[in-house]
């Protein structure tokens, strides 16, 4: 007996020791895993894949709590309906959501309702993916299907939630038809996908393009959103795969108000490549100037004009085709300060041995003096640069030849730089310092294979500014030198029409843009290094 009760008393020391241990422990109980399951659909009312479809409410069921996220943007509708569905819980949680149509349904026709990752569970977010409920108002299911994948035509990186599109290629289709109509299929890249899927379709011919649809309204418009396009026919059923490439077109000609800008300045704006003619109705004084020049990097032109009282100026805009519309516009001056000239330099201090150097203004210059400028060395040698002034960028380029480990110093007196209104400026002095050609790499580039000429071969940097460009009719060497340490990258423009640049695309007359393919990967570059690259081209 003495023995059970020792060994009954020791149990119960043991017992009370270990609870004593666990209430002294401070600190959460552990959760147990992160839950990482996504919801899923146990079922549907009316059932997915019903066939006879004669109802406006759908129901989708879960076997948790779930919310939705962002459903206004990745919802997909297609055929697209002309009003937005009613869908709840908006900001709950529920175990079902509900769908409320209020669009009159076409007959024998196969609806899609592509959820993208809107559906997630309410604890941790997890997304039901792509989640797709479909039923048909006739009296089977259409089951074909159509793929393919989009990309930038110049960038890198495709767009997030692209729309791609399929419009029936019957006796009623014109390609006017995407500025105004929604297409008869509809999916969507979602915000990571480069590659799309249209399924539950049926047999037909169809034109294909894609859409930045920055309106979200289905259609295309020029001002705001990018587009890429299929030239041919897509007929149904197909084993190819397309690839669309998107862009921005140049808009069609259109003038907006002009206005003053400044007592000395009224702004035209305007869309399309070419601007506007300009004439001016109302008479002036001979003692008035005026001078019309382009507003450098932005679509707009800049007429400045010397102080006269006036009440309103009257102009006519016409447009760079024979049949384009004269706008006609009355211009009331302003109780506005008048621009003054601002001189500032590009770039400011450290100088790469590849560098140009340029003066900006902010007034239109009319002259340069070079007897009233200056430059030397840190060693007080004489330096003559040349001296160029650029109208159509309203700049003036300094061109010198510059050696390792030198400072330049530049000085310029008033007189030496007077604009339009014959002002000038207060003495302007400059400092540049360069470094040694060992602070720099050197980049050669091989190509290989057999790519079409000409082409422009760029070197952009991490920022995807533009560095170094090279144009090239034949092969030969490509070698980019002075290269600050950083990572760059490769892009080449195929100058299919030889004019020295990128050129866009246009849906109505059936021009894609010119192909550009990138080198693939960064590339690294080092101090002092020389690094040579093979670029096997493959059009």
């Amino acid at each position: 007996m003495d023995y059970f009760r020792r060994a009954l008393a020791l149990v119960f020391a043991l017992c009370a020791l270990v609870a004593l241990s666990h209430c002294g422990r401070r600190g959460s109980p552990g959760g147990g895993p992160k839950d990482e399951t996504p919801p899923v659909l146990v079922r549907a009312e009316p059932p997915n894949n019903t066939t006879g479809f004669a109802t406006n409410k759908i129901r989708l069921y879960f076997d948790e709590y779930i919310r939705l996220q962002d459903v206004q943007n990745q919802l997909i509708v297609s055929p697209p309906l002309r009003n937005q569905p009613e869908i709840s819980p908006m900001g709950g949680a529920s175990k079902y959501v509900e769908i409320i149509l209020k669009d009159t349904l076409l007959e024998n026709t196969t609806y899609t309702l592509n959820f993208g990752q809107s559906v997630v569970d309410n604890n941790e977010g997890n997304p039901y993916n792509f989640l797709t409920y479909v039923f048909s108002t006739g009296d089977y299911i259409d089951s074909l299907f159509l793929e393919g994948a989009v990309a930038d035509a110049f960038g890198r990186r495709a767009d997030p939630f692209v729309s791609v599109m399929l419009y029936q290629a019957d006796s009623a289709y014109t390609d006017s038809l995407v500025y105004r109509q929604p297409p008869y299929y509809i999916t969507n890249t979602l915000d990571s996908a480069v590659t799309f899927r249209l399924q539950n379709l049926k047999a037909g011919a169809y034109r294909l393009l894609a859409l930045k649809d920055a309106g979200k309204n289905n259609t295309f418009d020029q001002k705001t959103d990018k587009i890429g396009f299929v030239e041919q026919t897509v007929v149904l059923p197909t084993d190819s795969v397309y690839l669309l490439r998107l862009f921005r077109e140049i808009p069609d000609y259109g003038v907006l108000p002009p206005s003053f800008a400044a007592a000395n300045k009224i702004v035209f704006g305007y869309n399309g490549e070419i601007p506007p003619e300009i004439s001016l109705l109302t008479p002036l004084p001979d003692s008035v100037k005026t001078l019309l020049a382009p507003q450098p990097g932005k679509d707009s032109l800049n007429l400045w004009i010397t102080p006269f009282s006036v009440d309103s100026l009257v102009f006519t805009l016409r447009g760079p085709h024979p049949e384009s519309r004269i706008d006609t516009f009355s211009v009331k001056p302003l109780k506005l300060a008048r621009d003054s000239l601002r001189l500032s330099w590009e770039p400011q201090r450290s100088l790469n041995f590849a560098d140009t150097v340029f003066l900006m203004a902010t007034l239109p210059l009319r002259s340069v003096d070079t007897a009233k400028i200056s430059m030397m060395d840190q060693d007080s040698a004489a330096i003559r640069p040349g001296i160029r002034l650029d109208t159509a960028m309203n700049r003036v380029v300094l061109d010198f030849e510059k050696e390792p480990n030198k400072t330049y110093s530049f000085q310029a007196f008033p007189g030496a730089f007077t604009d339009f209104f014959g002002d000038t400026h207060d003495t302007l002095v400059a400092r540049w310092i360069t470094g040694s050609p060992a602070d720099y790499g050197t980049l050669r580039l091989v190509l290989q294979g057999k790519p079409s000429f000409p082409m422009i071969v760029e070197l952009i940097d991490q920022k995807e500014t533009l560095a170094r460009r090279h144009y090239l009719e034949s092969f030969g060497e490509v070698e980019f030198t002075f290269l600050p340490p950083g990572n760059y990258r490769i892009r080449i423009i195929f100058d299919s029409n030889g004019n020295g640049k990128w050129d866009t695309g246009s849906f109505l007359e059936k021009i894609q843009p010119e192909k550009v393919i990138y080198y693939p990967g960064a590339i690294d570059m080092r101090a002092n290094w020389e690094k040579v690259e093979t670029f096997t081209i493959q059009e």
